[in-house]
């Protein structure tokens, strides 16, 4: 059973998700939040990185280039395994739904186009010490790139719904990520860049066509 269903998105309107509204209110992010922490933190890690660990300028580069790559991979799977993993109970129903099954119900709904900060910081920390034990300090460059990287997402993200489509080659992303909320579900998983939706052939079944309802 697909995680989501194909089902008519409403472009009005929010879903409550918890009864307690301190919950409730944590699940409501506005953009600029996770936009300004993960920019800051980023800068921190690589002035740390030149600084304090004494890497070089174009070492640097490199391992932010790299992090950034990695994050779109990361992002892939993600949200192709884990927003839409197949429900099996009412508990992974709930969990799925609350995850990103309201986002495919409200897909306009601003507040609800970013993870909460809380948890996003949690993942980021948690990401940080996978990277710090398997690369040593040379985390501190990558994962200023993979956090770079989940800004960049969160821009597109945003970007795509709330904005009219641009007449630009960003189109593409538009049209990618339009057909998976609008046509497709289980296709088009790239936000940031539809990169490994041709590599593991998840590209969407038509071509890209523009579409009233994603305006």
């Amino acid at each position: 059973m697909e995680a989501t269903k194909h089902k008519r998105p409403k472009h009005k309107g929010s879903a409550k998700l918890f009864k307690n509204p301190i919950l409730e209110k944590l699940t409501h992010t506005h953009i600029a939040a996770p936009l300004i922490i993960f920019t800051v933190i980023s800068a921190i890690l690589i002035y740390f990185g030149i600084v304090e660990k004494g890497f070089e300028v174009p070492s640097m580069i490199l391992l932010f280039l790299g992090g950034l790559f990695f994050f779109t991979f990361i992002e892939y799977l993600m949200h192709r395994y884990l927003y839409h993993l197949p429900v099996t109970n009412p508990k992974r129903e709930k969990f799925v739904y609350t995850m990103h099954g309201v986002h495919h119900d409200f897909p306009k709904d601003k507040d609800r186009l970013a993870m909460p900060p809380v948890l996003s910081l949690i993942l980021a920390t948690i990401f940080f010490v996978i990277y710090r034990s398997v690369m040593g300090d040379y985390a501190f460059g990558f994962l200023a790139g993979f956090l770079m990287g989940y800004t960049a997402y969160l821009g597109v993200h945003y970007s795509v719904h709330a904005f009219k489509v641009p007449n630009n080659f960003l189109k593409i992303l538009w049209h990618h990520h339009s057909i998976h909320h609008y046509r497709e579900p289980d296709k088009a998983f790239g936000v940031s860049s539809p990169l490994w939706d041709v590599i593991f052939r998840t590209m969407p079944r038509k071509a890209p066509v523009e579409q009233q309802s994603t305006h």
